[in-house]
């Protein structure tokens, strides 16, 4: 936890039971068990194409995999209306707890206790399978950390520091709760629309099977698949400063449903994510801000008890991570974090040597790459040929460095999602939203919030 920054673990997973996750094997083990597809088109152009714009259709694996073999259109059933060549699927997002809910002795093939969190395992972790192409937009996690494991295929992450928050450009629409997402197409960005883009540093790193990702607390990530298929398993842990951002979060979903819900809103204003099942109330989305402070009060309350009693010491220097609650808490379900989750100990802590070497490798800034062994590389070595399609004009060109470049080829794009205002544009409701919901200015108005209610 104190790394900071984003590695790779080489040889933390060889002897997980859930290497064997491939999609055939998972087919197999779900038996035919319908789930949810997002589809994209492979060629999006420059702008971010966020989930709202998506196609979606419930379907078995065993259907997911005719159709990216290949097979005739009438084995692919719901995909049939989609070719290949032209789009690209994703099973993303599934919670392996509701997925094998008839079989939980499938949680014990995830270990993450290998990782110091004791009793983790599949019952707090997700799953996300894919094509070729199949990505999520760049956006940041309001809470916790996360834990990647690739099990099949390659992976394509672009992360970006907390302290590059200003040149992603964030906007809360489409709205998700704990999801603020980027209007910049990282991978292909129109520096004349965004241009304070070109001030982000990349951290790129190509993520092979049997690799676990460590993802610090808000660094930026958009994710691409390489392979024809890939499954990978993550787990969000659960952090001390995650008691401010729910916080956030609430102030956030109660300012974004009064103003939409106030506005006469056209069909094709998609403003929610499909991930968010309703606009809640106004009196509910209060509940949720009060629930959210008073136990944010608490725990700061508890936790300076603790930094009194010296008791305490002992516990806190090997914290245990309390799980994950998956999907939204109701009000009243705003609980006071366990003393054991604490993880302010050792998160100050510097290490007193360099922890990377040939099986932990930090994730370098974009002009450079680190093969499995750790050691540095420029970026055109490890270049994909030009089949790999998936990094458009700018990765087949073999010059990463260009993603924050001035190169014409990039700013002659316009990127509709970052488009400049004009004198004679009118100022619309979204325009007002990013303002107002900009994580600083949130920021601010939490702080104030629970400085009011401290007194």
């Amino acid at each position: 936890m104190s790394l900071q920054k984003p590695a790779v673990f080489c040889n933390m997973a060889f002897d997980w039971p859930a290497l064997h996750w491939n999609a055939i094997y998972l087919a197999k083990l779900l038996a035919g068990k319908r789930m949810r597809f997002r589809i994209g088109m492979k060629d999006t152009g420059t702008a971010p194409l966020f989930e709202t714009e998506c196609s979606y259709v419930e379907a078995t694996l065993e259907e997911f995999l005719a159709w990216s073999g290949k097979q005739p259109s009438c084995s692919c059933g719901p995909f049939s209306g989609y070719e290949l060549c032209k789009y690209w699927s994703y099973a993303d997002y599934k919670y392996i707890a509701r997925l094998f809910e008839d079989k939980p002795e499938n949680f014990q093939d995830i270990r993450w206790s290998d990782f110091g969190f004791p009793e983790r395992n599949g019952r707090e972790s997700t799953l996300w399978i894919g094509s070729a192409r199949a990505n999520t937009p760049c956006h940041l996690d309001s809470y916790g950390c996360n834990l990647v494991l690739q099990v099949q295929g390659r992976k394509r992450w672009h992360l970006y520091p907390p302290e590059d928050s200003s040149f992603l450009y964030p906007t809360r629409i489409p709205y998700e709760e704990s999801s603020v997402f980027s209007r910049v197409n990282v991978v292909n960005p129109d520096l004349k629309s965004c241009p304070q883009f070109k001030k982000a540093k990349a951290h790129v790193v190509t993520l092979e099977p049997g690799q676990v990702l460590f993802v610090p607390r808000h660094w930026w990530h958009y994710v691409e698949s390489i392979d024809p298929i890939t499954v990978s398993i993550n787990s969000w842990i659960e952090l001390d400063a995650d008691h401010e951002a729910r916080v956030e979060e609430a102030i956030t979903r109660t300012l974004i449903c009064a103003i939409k819900s106030a506005e006469t809103t056209s069909a094709s204003d998609s403003w929610l994510n499909p991930t968010e099942v309703e606009v809640t109330s106004h009196e509910t989305n209060l509940q949720y801000v009060n629930g959210a402070v008073s136990a944010y009060l608490e725990h700061q309350k508890t936790s300076k008890i603790e930094d009194m009693d010296p008791r305490t010491e002992e516990v806190n220097q090997y914290p245990c991570k309390r799980k994950k609650v998956q999907g939204r808490s109701e009000p009243e379900g705003f609980q006071l974090m366990s003393r054991e989750s604490s993880l302010t100990a050792i998160q100050g802590k510097k290490l007193e040597k360099n922890p990377f070497g040939h099986n932990l490798f930090q994730v370098l800034p974009h002009f450079w790459e680190t093969d499995s062994t750790g050691s540095a590389e420029n970026d055109s070595k490890g270049s994909p040929n030009e089949n790999d399609e998936h990094f458009g004009k700018l990765h087949r060109a073999g010059k990463t460095s260009k993603v924050i470049g001035d190169s014409g080829a990039l700013v002659d794009q316009k990127d509709p999602g970052c488009s400049t205002i004009s004198p004679q544009a009118v100022i619309c409701t979204n325009d007002l939203l990013d303002c107002v919901l900009n994580p600083q200015v949130i920021r601010l108005m939490a702080q104030l919030l629970i400085e009011r209610a401290s007194l």
